[in-house]
């Protein structure tokens, strides 16, 4: 059975070893929860999060969701049985949309609007992937160098533009997403001639596992190798800190990031859908 709660501290206790047994599969939910515990409930919007968690016969928790509105639900990867119970479960929540692991994706947006009459229009397909053996591109141009207080300016005009670009919901403010990253080293500037021309950001780690994110070049400046560079640099970068796993998510609208991404390491490990509602 589900069991859904708004407390963080209580899903935590609840699915937190869960989480943690295959933190590559439950990378996005494993920095979720560690930002809603540092930043408060309301760090993704003005929006109460949910949080769920499957309990199987014996009270093993095999499966989870979490919703941080106005962001989709995202669900785990569900064993049988879960998918067709969390519509009963979160029949009540006015669902935006949601992220699940493809296998499981239809019969829970083909019961969601049957039920509500909604319609389905499908946003996103990523695939996650995970660092095999680095090997790092042709030498590009430039050189990296971690973020620093003095590229706030820059990064919260890059950040917006990486999320308007990707077509994602994001922050109105992204002083505290920037000033955050900025406080951990979490930020790789790819400079050319003392200029910055790409990043690559990377999370905290949760359970050995850093996730690669948001790597961004302006549209004039692709082309050149700086998106690899960034990459590369910041997965070396996590590897070099004590990270067993590390990942990333692409579009698999992308096939320039997918090609790249590969051929620097990264091998494939499960695709998810985003599907969108409305009335």
């Amino acid at each position: 059975m589900w069991e859904l709660t708004e407390d963080v501290e209580a899903f935590a206790s609840t699915a937190g070893d869960f989480l943690r047994s295959r933190p590559v599969e439950h990378t996005v939910f494993l920095t979720l929860v560690d930002t809603l515990r540092r930043r408060g409930p309301h760090a993704y919007g003005p929006g109460d999060p949910i949080f769920g968690a499957w309990r199987t016969a014996d009270g093993v928790t095999d499966g989870a969701l979490i919703q941080t509105p106005p962001h989709p639900m995202m669900f785990s990867r569900l064993p049988a049985g879960a998918v067709a119970a969390a519509l009963d479960a979160v029949a009540d929540r006015p669902l935006p949309g949601v992220n699940m692991v493809t296998a499981d994706a239809a019969e829970f947006v083909t019961g969601w609007c049957d039920r509500t009459g909604a319609k389905a229009t499908e946003t996103m397909r990523v695939r996650l992937y995970r660092l095999a053996a680095l090997t790092p591109p042709a030498p590009s141009a430039g050189a990296p160098r971690t973020a620093g207080p003095g590229d706030r300016d820059l990064l919260l005009r890059w950040f917006a533009e990486f999320h308007e670009e990707i077509g994602d919901v994001f922050e109105d403010d992204f002083g505290p997403v920037v000033d955050d990253r900025i406080a951990y080293g979490g930020v790789t500037l790819w400079e050319v001639d003392g200029s910055p021309v790409s990043m690559a950001t990377r999370s905290r780690p949760e359970a050995g596992m850093v996730r690669v994110q948001m790597v961004f070049t302006p549209a004039t400046l692709r082309g050149h190798g700086y998106a690899g560079a960034a990459t590369s640099t910041v997965s070396r970068e996590a590897l070099d800190r004590g990270a067993t796993d590390v990942v990333l998510f692409t579009d698999l609208a992308n096939p320039t990031s997918n090609g790249l991404y590969q051929r620097i390491g990264y091998r494939p490990v499960l695709d998810r859908v985003v599907m969108e509602f409305s009335s």
